[in-house]
């Protein structure tokens, strides 16, 4: 299935990222001041600069939902995922200035300020169950995109941040929630098919998604000979820049086979 093809349920998408969302809250309130200047793998940001960021962006779908709809073509996630690295100059800006000022005070500050904007997301998120498919909302960029695509690119946000605290705090597992997983590995997988379309790598990513992609000999029928296979978590770290290639194939997180299956010159697909 293909990135432009591929559709999301409102209903399923907003309440999975209300559940990630509150799986992050917990964690954010075991923070401790130490654990705030933990570093990260994300450059100069500490656990600190993460947190202003999550909380930042959950803040910020109140007036994108609010915003009046604007004409013109609408924004595929796969061409989200392309444009999402042309932000991330900004985005390192407002945060390192927001951690620096509002977001600066004692962990319990923080996890109060991350209270504020998750229960103000949840109150709006929770009335979108009968929103409309093509209900079209307007991206920070000014790109129109439809809601659910949007949702969509805030669950990436939800999940792929929290692995990132996760790996900042040393924990041995975090709790995502399933339909989040299950959503953003499909969407970043659909971004590799969309960014680099053709059929002669089959990638699994069981139990959520499996995309063809890379030019080449396309299969019709049998076993692909070329065939990428690896978890969920693995396909995010990989297709967000946070695992490297070769390491994840040499620890056997991922499994590749046939002569055109490594995928490293086309990843990250979205950073």
């Amino acid at each position: 299935m293909s990135a432009k093809s591929r559709t999301y349920q409102p209903q399923k998408v907003s309440a999975a990222l209300v559940a990630q969302s509150e799986a992050v809250r917990e964690v954010v309130h075991r923070l401790t001041e130490s654990d705030l200047e933990r570093p990260t793998r994300l450059g100069s940001w500490r656990v600190r600069e993460l947190v202003t960021h999550v909380s930042l962006a959950l803040s910020q779908l109140l007036p994108v939902l609010d915003a009046p709809e604007v004409d013109g073509p609408t924004l595929p996630l796969a061409e989200y995922a392309a444009l999402a690295g042309t932000m991330a100059e900004f985005v390192d800006t407002v945060t390192t200035e927001k951690a620096a000022g509002g977001f600066s005070g004692p962990a319990a500050e923080l996890a109060a300020t991350f209270d504020q904007s998750l229960d103000a997301v949840r109150g709006v998120l929770d009335k979108l169950a009968d929103a409309e498919p093509d209900r079209r909302v307007t991206f920070l960029t000014g790109h129109p995109m439809l809601l659910t695509d949007y949702l969509v690119s805030r669950l990436v946000e939800a999940v792929v941040h929290a692995d990132d605290l996760a790996d900042a705090l040393g924990l041995d597992a975090f709790p995502h929630d399933p339909q989040a997983l299950a959503a953003v590995s499909r969407m970043l997988a659909d971004a590799l098919a969309g960014q680099v379309p053709g059929g002669a790598v089959e990638l699994r990513v069981p139990p959520y998604a499996v995309v063809q992609a890379v030019p080449g000999p396309k299969h019709t029928r049998g076993t692909p000979p070329n065939v990428v296979e690896t978890d969920p978590l693995t396909w995010i770290r990989l297709a967000t820049g946070r695992a490297d290639w070769a390491a994840a194939v040499e620890a056997a997180e991922v499994s590749a086979s046939g002569e055109r299956s490594d995928l490293r010159e086309y990843l990250p697909v979205l950073r």
